[in-house]
């Protein structure tokens, strides 16, 4: 409580102190899905040159070349889950299948680029491999559980 010009007590509300900080988060989410947007269509003329550079070179059958192009694309789709989140967050809709779908994404990305020759024994590329086995399964599952199990008083996330 702070003294009025009056000499009387003012209340501060706090709700009135923290609207200006909540507008400004929400511009900078905004500008965030603005800049992801920028990265996505950058990401895409990039995916499109880099599929013209394949067939040209007349790579288009090397295993290790189609993977780093799919590895393009799930890159593009992390940011389009990405900027579905800040969209979503912005208008204050339930984001929580949006970070999962993006997480289930990244993860699958790391799984479909697993390359046993980036890990130093056998018993380090199992741990990994396993960990990864581990991070998919619990995603989908969690998944799963968001878009079936209704939970009374729960929040929507």
């Amino acid at each position: 409580m702070t003294p009025g010009a009056d000499g009387k007590t003012m209340a501060i509300d706090l709700d009135d102190a923290a609207d200006p900080a909540a507008r400004a988060m929400e511009w900078l989410v905004l500008g965030a899905a603005y800049f992801l947007l920028l990265l996505f269509v950058i990401g895409v003329f990039d995916l499109f040159v880099s599929l013209y550079r394949l067939l040209v070179a007349g790579n288009f059958t090397d295993p290790a070349e189609v993977v780093e192009l799919l590895d393009s694309v799930l890159l593009l789709l992390i940011i389009v889950e990405v900027h579905r989140t800040l969209v979503a967050y912005a208008r204050g809709k339930p984001v929580l299948r949006t970070v999962v779908s993006a997480a289930i994404i990244a993860v699958s990305r790391r799984v479909i680029s697993f390359r046993l020759e980036d890990y130093g024994t056998g018993d380090e590329a199992l741990l990994a491999a396993v960990s990864l086995g581990v991070l998919v399964l619990t995603l989908t599952v969690g998944y799963f559980l968001l878009d079936r199990v209704s939970v009374p008083g729960r929040l929507e996330l």
